[in-house]
């Protein structure tokens, strides 16, 4: 595919063809005495600072409380959630309407210290009941009445008003935090049915004064990053009307992925000994009076019932926290952002909703970049999206590429435009690992039969970058490529199928994808490609856990997280196979053993000109 010159460039040829000039303006009509009025500007596709709506000073600025459908405290009463607009004054002095730009969040109260102080504590061993954990600190309540100013000096001087929601139990919202459970999702509904007049605002929180909002259009767009970003996807799945379009920029989308993986207790990236409960804690900013109810009825009742740190298996708590149970309900133009590298919220959980969109023929675009958490897309893309759907504006964007993605060493605000994610021309190459794990054994393209078993020894005091770099370990099984004499364009989402046996009946297992000599950064890079973990305990199924007959071989199949990644020419690509990964699982007595069937164990990696590319750069 081509590397785009610039965005703009790119996007200027593309308007040419939907604006018949360059500058569209919507507004500036006449009032009833013939002075012009405000109103926003387009330019290629995208809306423009207006001079009249730039100074704050300007700007029409409202607190209020939208009433909800839900009593999340068991008060007898609807929740109120705490809100803020921002709008330009046009929108009170000259009638004018316009769309809204909304943003929600559990952390604008502000958030728990206290380090890992009262985490779970990872050393434990695999499918046992977990020590106690400590008690968290307190959060401080929130004493001052605003909200956030994210969003708002970008979107208000275009022609947009900016909305900031506290989601249920944080700041001056009522209620319980649930983390992800129904309210999180309803309780956006309820400002965006607001917006369109079918839910009451009140003045205060618990007073009968309403506030309406006639100067909106109804057609609102929300974005946000991580768990800011998790809320528009969960308020999309309510199919709510006038929630035109979603920028999820690092969405959590599912619960149990973010703290299990393929049946494994398993923590987020930088947050080791972190889950549900934890996050209850962290984000627990609400009204000090309640938060006592709140704790016995979500963290000690529903949570303590149904997170499962013993087993880590899918259950019924995990499926009501699980957003791709509920994609059929989005109908909101969506735009995912995600990076390759973020090993807090994976990148699966992007890919995931962004494929089902696809299927399901809702409007939907990528942006990927190679960075870590977070990480929006160019101002551009999100212009022209929230352009085209708030304001209606044909600027062609759903024709333009379906895939942005920043290749290496690249700016983030220059991504190479593709076809679609996975690369089209990507197909799955299968790998086999040969003898010689403890030190390096092979990775070929052909199944060479009669390669028996290896056996590697768990310890968890070892981190997976060192395991990669170690010349002989007994603590990893490993598997290169020859030599890479041209670059290897891996795009998709990489499976490993593999046989194995342990000497006890509970184990870790952690897959790693690399590229070797590991580099860490420097040219030609070298280092993780991507990685996946799972439970031997689940191989038959992710809601039931089967304690291991020792000695006795098991099956697995699962995929590593998605990836699109350039692997250059003089690198070998390598499967690592290990058992406790330092910075993700828990951490059990270094000791026991995982026998792996080399000859029933292989991976498919999509590579770009599948076999015949990977053949090329690395042989047979």
């Amino acid at each position: 595919m081509r590397r785009s010159g610039s965005l703009h460039e790119l996007f200027v040829l593309e308007s040419f063809f939907f604006l018949s000039a360059v500058a569209l303006v919507v507004g500036f009509p006449s009032d009833a005495d013939g002075q012009e009025t405000a109103g926003p500007v387009f330019v290629d596709g995208q809306a423009q600072i207006v001079e009249a709506f730039q100074a704050p000073d300007g700007w029409i600025q409202e607190e209020l409380w939208v009433e909800t459908e839900f009593d999340t405290d068991g008060d007898g009463k609807l929740d109120r959630m705490h809100v803020a607009v921002v709008r330009p004054g046009q929108t009170e002095t000259e009638g004018l309407k316009v769309p809204v730009i909304y943003e929600s969040s559990p952390y604008f109260s502000g958030t728990a210290g206290g380090g890992l102080s009262y985490f779970w504590n990872p050393r434990q061993e695999v499918g046992a009941e977990p020590p106690p954990r400590n008690p968290p600190p307190t959060v401080q309540a929130r004493t001052s009445a605003e909200i956030s100013g994210s969003q708002v000096s970008t979107w208000v001087p275009r022609g947009f008003a900016v909305v900031h929601s506290e989601a249920p139990g944080t700041g001056l919202s009522e209620g319980c935090p649930t983390v992800g459970g129904d309210p999180e999702a309803l309780a956006p509904k309820a400002v965006i049915d607001w917006l369109n007049g079918r839910a009451r605002g009140f003045t205060s929180v618990d007073g009968d004064e309403e506030v309406s909002a006639g100067w909106s259009t109804g057609k609102v767009g929300m974005t946000g990053t991580s768990y800011n970003g998790t809320i528009p996807v969960a308020a999309a799945t309510t199919g709510v009307a006038g929630l035109e379009a979603i920028i999820p920029i690092a969405p959590n989308t599912s619960y149990y992925r973010y703290y299990r993986s393929n049946g494994l207790v398993q923590h987020p990236g930088g947050w080791l000994g972190e889950d549900i409960d934890v996050l209850y804690d962290f984000i627990n900013s609400g009204d000090p009076a309640g938060r006592a109810n709140c704790d016995a009825r979500i963290r000690d009742g529903e949570m303590a019932a149904g997170q499962d740190r013993a087993s880590g298996d899918y259950n019924e708590f995990w499926a009501n926290r699980d957003f791709m149970n509920d994609l059929d309900g989005i109908k909101a133009a969506t735009l995912m952002a995600h990076a390759f590298n973020d090993w807090n919220v994976m990148p699966e959980h992007s890919v995931r909703v962004y494929e089902y969109l696809k299927a399901k023929g809702v409007p939907a675009q990528a942006y990927f970049h190679q960075g870590g958490h977070g990480g929006a897309p160019p101002l551009e893309l999100m212009n022209r999206w929230f352009t085209r759907y708030l304001y209606g504006i044909e600027n062609g964007v759903e024709n333009d590429p379906k895939a942005w993605i920043v290749r290496e060493d690249a700016e983030r605000s220059d991504p190479t435009p593709y076809a679609d994610y996975p690369n089209p021309e990507a197909s799955e190459v299968r790998l086999h690992p040969t003898a010689g794990g403890e030190l390096a054994g092979g990775l070929s393209l052909r199944a060479m039969p009669g390669q028996g078993t290896e056996t590697l020894v768990d310890n968890f005091s070892f981190s997976g970058a060192t395991l990669a770099r170690a010349e002989w370990t007994d603590h990893r099984l490993l598997f290169v490529t020859p030599e890479l004499t041209q670059d290897v364009h891996v795009s998709g989402t990489p499976t490993i199928n593999i046989r194995l046996a342990a000497d006890r009946p509970a184990a870790n297992l952690s897959v790693w994808l690399v590229s070797l000599p590991w580099t860490e950064g420097r040219a030609p890079r070298g280092g993780l490609v991507t990685r996946a973990w799972a439970d031997p305990q689940n191989h038959s199924s992710l809601t039931q856990s089967e304690p291991l007959e020792p000695g006795r071989f098991y099956e697995l199949s699962f995929d590593l997280q998605p990836d699109d990644q350039i692997i250059p020419a003089g690198q070998r690509i390598g499967l690592m196979i290990f058992s406790s990964d330092r910075e993700f699982t828990l951490w059990p007595p270094p000791g026991t053993e995982l026998t792996v069937d080399l000859d029933s164990t292989f991976l498919d990696l999509p590579v770009v000109g599948g076999n015949a590319a990977l053949r090329a750069a690395a042989g047979g």
